[in-house]
């Protein structure tokens, strides 16, 4: 029997050379966006700017030749590097060593996890964190971002604690902001926006970044109180792992970081690949990501994810394969060997606008409240609060990174996505029929179209979902109150939206028929679905099942009779 291998640089399977030339301009430019951007999320993993360029090539060829995707750019993201420098800051002092071996080792420790989980096909374990719970935590995280870089923008000392503490120890500061560095700040933030927003194939934070050098070298910024990012070891970085014991790893935030990255690589990649017409493999990209973070975290580096706005720059600028990514790793390859020393004069508050740029985009208010307004009348009549499960899990997220930090803003997220989804299992939406008008044997919803007409004395509902042991006591209660009605004899309950029922409910269901007969009302089931029928038929016991018939109009007609009505 012979061994299947796992197949590498899969996503070049097929390549065309003329895509060559695309793939080496995509790659170019990618480049260009990619450096300042290193370097700024490094500084947010509180770590030096040339550790992000470290993580970069060795990432990006791993990832080529593990991952599924023909778009994908790995590298530092600004989420995964927030998560990092949090994680890392619960065991080691910012600016020390430790602080930087410990950084590299949780890369290392993320790229294990990661392997892990695609060689054991979890990746469905992006589908844990929802849409929703995501959209808010990437708000929540780009506000603590923004609060964290707006010290370095305005010259001033940064204090710290969470968003709201940040934000008020930056007001108290604000009588000492510099405003030579201010200028530069403003400056350097109004002109990448500019170009984003007027010259989008401009790489503008590049150019913030060359002009904020050339700004230090022509007017002697640095002796006039602006700081500057000062001296980046050139040259290739050290190979092998940090010196950190092995009960140091940060194994737990490492599961977060590898769970956030997943997340937005893998929205990113599923993306572009729907544009360009082929498949992604999410068990594929779970080993992409845990390669490149090896690569990354053995080379010096830190923590890297898919970027959606580098794959989004990439995609335009023409790619079709990940020799864009090659060609991104070989530049970044020379940037560190000939480049470095062009970036020491980089303003901070330069550097910090090119932060601050890139993550505003991503506080995104109107996906809120579009979330907010996604509740109809009805179901807010039918849960309450409850009506709004995706706006509430991404304010409990976005909250929870504002007040209690990254990662356990992430878990209230997905916890409180997760109540509600419970909460919402436990009480589906009971239906009340009634025949459309001119079309006999049809019904529908008497709450959507009041015109459909409820035959005398019955009762027909019908339960949109699933039948199970924590909404039994619901449904019986719901159909309880309906027989209790007067003038009601009969209900007549349509089983043909309840995919599924479980003992639990079909035991209550018998039980809820018994009780109903001995007050003379009748409960009929119509069109039980294959697996509803047997489970019934399983859970009887003494007690008769209710009679089922193959339609609503069958049931109708076998209950209604002579009129009877009960008294109120």
């Amino acid at each position: 029997m012979t061994r299947r291998r796992l197949p590498l640089f899969s996503s070049l399977g097929g390549y065309d050379r003329r895509w060559l030339r695309g793939d080496v301009i995509a790659g170019m430019t990618v480049w260009a966006v990619l450096v300042p951007e290193a370097l700024a999320y490094a500084s947010i993993a509180g770590v030096s700017p040339v550790v992000g360029l470290y993580a970069a090539p060795g990432a990006l060829l791993l990832y080529a030749a593990f991952g599924s995707s023909r778009h994908l750019v790995v590298g530092p993201m600004s989420a995964t590097a927030a998560l990092s420098a949090a994680a890392v800051a619960d065991v080691a002092t910012q600016g020390s060593s430790g602080f930087l071996a410990h950084t590299t080792a949780l890369a290392i420790t993320t790229g294990l996890l990661a392997v892990g989980a695609g060689l054991l096909r979890l990746g469905f374990l992006a589908s844990f964190i929802s849409e929703p719970v995501l959209k808010g935590f990437i708000i929540g995280l780009a506000l603590t971002i923004v609060a964290g870089q707006l010290p370095a923008l305005l010259g001033v000392e940064g204090g710290g604690g969470d968003f709201f503490e940040k934000l008020w120890d930056l007001l108290g500061r604000l009588g000492q902001a510099s405003a030579t560095t201010v200028a530069v700040g403003l400056a350097s933030l109004g002109l990448v926006l500019g170009l984003r927003r007027y010259l989008p194939l401009v790489p503008g934070s590049l150019v913030a970044v060359l002009l904020g050098i050339l700004a230090v070298w022509l007017l002697d910024l640095d002796a006039h109180g602006v700081e500057i990012v000062g001296q980046i070891d050139s040259g290739l970085p050290a190979l092998g792992t940090p010196d950190v014991a092995a009960a140091d790893y940060l194994a737990p935030a490492a599961a977060g970081v590898m769970l956030v990255g997943f997340a937005e690589g893998l929205g990113a990649a599923k993306t572009y690949a729907a544009r360009a017409h082929y498949e992604v493999d999410a068990n594929r990209e779970l080993l992409g990501l845990g390669a490149a973070n090896l690569a990354s975290g053995l080379s010096s580096g830190m923590v890297v994810n898919g970027s959606l706005s580098k794959t989004a720059v990439n995609g335009s600028a023409g790619a079709r394969s990940q020799i864009s990514g090659l060609v991104v790793a070989a530049l970044t390859i020379l940037t560190l060997l000939f480049l470095t020393g062009l970036f020491e004069n980089l303003p901070e508050a330069t550097l910090a606008a090119v932060v601050i740029a890139a993550v505003i985009e991503l506080v995104d208010i109107p996906a809120l409240t579009a979330l907010y307004r996604v509740a109809t009348r009805q179901l807010r009549g039918i849960y309450g609060i409850a009506a709004r499960p995706d706006f509430l899990a991404a304010v409990a997220a976005l909250a929870g990174v504002l007040v209690f930090d990254t990662l356990p803003g992430l878990f209230i997220g997905i916890a409180v996505s997760l109540l509600l989804l419970l909460y919402r299992a436990s009480r589906p939406h009971v239906a009340v029929l009634g025949q459309v008008p001119g079309m006999p044997g049809q019904y529908g919803d008497v709450l959507r179209h009041p015109e459909n007409e409820q035959p005398p004395g019955i009762a027909l509902l019908r339960v949109e979902g699933g039948l199970f042991f924590a909404n039994a006591d619901t449904v019986r209660d719901v159909i309880r109150a309906h027989a209790a009605e007067p003038g009601t004899r009969a209900v007549v309950l349509d089983a043909e939206t309840a995919p599924f029922i479980d003992v639990s409910a079909a035991r209550m269901l018998i039980e809820v028929a018994t009780d109903l007969r001995r007050s003379g009302v009748e409960l009929v089931i119509a069109r039980d679905v294959g697996q509803v029928r047997d489970v019934l038929r399983r859970a009887e016991g003494d007690a008769p099942l209710p009679p089922a018939y193959p339609t609503v109009m069958d049931a109708v007609q076998a209950v209604a009779g002579p009129e009877s009505p009960r008294s109120g």
